[in-house]
């Protein structure tokens, strides 16, 4: 027996409108070269420009200032050596940072490895600088201070491999544990300049201090070799190719049978070693002595340097110089101009900014729509 079973057709619910966004963000999948470097020329113009006016408003002529700004860099030779003071650590910090950025690991603590790098180099220069030629002695304490550094590198990678860590929180504390252990070097007596307990580490004897080369200690020559070296290491080595496919997708290198967590943790010791070595040329080449300001906020301008230079080594080499002779300008129109370093400081802020903003606007497309489009 067949039952007709009477059915009612009944209105389907209204389907909710979908309203676009007034403002979206894309990623752009290609850029003509030609264009990109169009985007970045108009940022450092505008850039440029917004700084002339805020030395209009400090009653001075921007161009007056711009133009002692690349004189103080490279008007003399002692200005010109002094600008490659700023970039050699600039350009080997910005490495570090580059080589796990790479892999998309966010490693904020570079100042921590420099200054791991520079406890460590000092140890052997202030107890056994009389014990060694100053060849060997040198040798140990920039070997010490790689290791050093990629010691403290490794300690957040382990953890970010091992529990899936947080390595910006991670690696951003450890620079923190690094200074305070520096403070408390110097309230140690055998460290101190003298017995009367004043809170300063001794400077290192003359075989503690890396020789000089055209007026500028010889790290410069080392961190140009690094570049070589680790370019070499990013575009034609296994490795590299393996830390560029985590960079990508973890889950893809891992499909493709790559130990991921081993790949972080050496990526690492990599990045602080050179991090470390760095601490090493700042302490033995520039300071001679260890201090908490021994990084100087090295570790966090040369991540700037890595991004502006899209984590290419030879580009890097450019964009330290430049922050350099920014960083030297700044100082020099303070004492030429009696600009108060604060508005120094926040002259170099606008530039790094806006060329930021270029970079950012030749890697994203932004979109607007209409009121109406948007639903509004």
């Amino acid at each position: 027996m067949n039952d007709n079973i009477n059915t009612v057709s009944r209105p389907s619910p209204p389907q909710a409108e979908v309203k676009v966004p007034f403002l979206r963000i894309t990623q752009r999948n290609f850029m003509p070269p030609h264009k990109a470097w169009l985007f970045r020329i108009g940022g450092i113009f505008a850039a440029l420009l917004t700084g002339a006016v805020l030395i209009l408003v400090l009653g001075e002529n921007p161009f007056a200032v711009y133009i002692e700004m690349i004189d103080s860099a490279f008007g003399s030779r002692i200005g010109f050596t002094q600008t490659i003071r700023i970039a050699a650590p600039l350009l080997g910090a910005a490495l570090a940072v580059g080589l796990a950025f790479k892999m998309r690991f966010w490693n904020i603590g570079a100042e921590g490895q420099i200054l791991a790098g520079g406890i460590a180099a000092s140890y052997f220069a202030l107890f056994h600088a009389g014990n060694m030629p100053p060849f060997i002695l040198l040798t140990v304490m920039g070997i010490t201070a790689a290791v050093a550094g990629g010691i403290w590198g490794f300690i957040p990678a382990f953890f970010r491999a091992k529990w899936g860590t947080n390595e910006t929180l991670f690696t951003l504390m450890l620079n923190y544990v690094a200074l305070g252990f520096i403070f408390y070097l110097q309230s140690i007596s055998s460290w101190q300049a003298d017995a009367s307990g004043h809170p300063q580490i001794a400077r290192f004897d003359r075989a503690a201090r890396l020789p000089q080369l055209f007026g500028v200690h010889i790290g410069w020559v080392i961190v140009l070799i690094l570049v070589v070296l680790v370019y070499l290491y990013i575009t034609r080595s296994k490795h590299g190719y393996q830390l560029s496919v985590v960079g990508e997708s973890e889950n893809t290198a891992r499909y493709a049978g790559m130990n991921v967590g081993k790949i972080i943790m050496r990526t690492m010791i990599i990045s602080g070693a050179i991090a470390g070595f760095v601490g090493f040329m700042q302490v033995a080449g520039a300071d001679f002595t260890l201090n908490e300001y021994t990084a100087g906020g090295v570790g966090f301008t040369a991540i700037i340097v890595a991004w502006l230079a899209r984590l290419k080594p030879p580009l890097m080499i450019l964009v330290a110089l430049f922050i350099a002779v920014l960083e030297r300008g700044a100082l020099r129109i303070q004492t030429v101009f009696e600009i108060p370093a604060t508005i120094a400081a926040i002259l170099i802020g606008i530039i790094l900014f806006f060329m930021l903003a270029s970079e950012f606007f030749v890697n994203y497309r932004v979109i607007l729509r209409s009121a109406k489009e948007a639903g509004l």
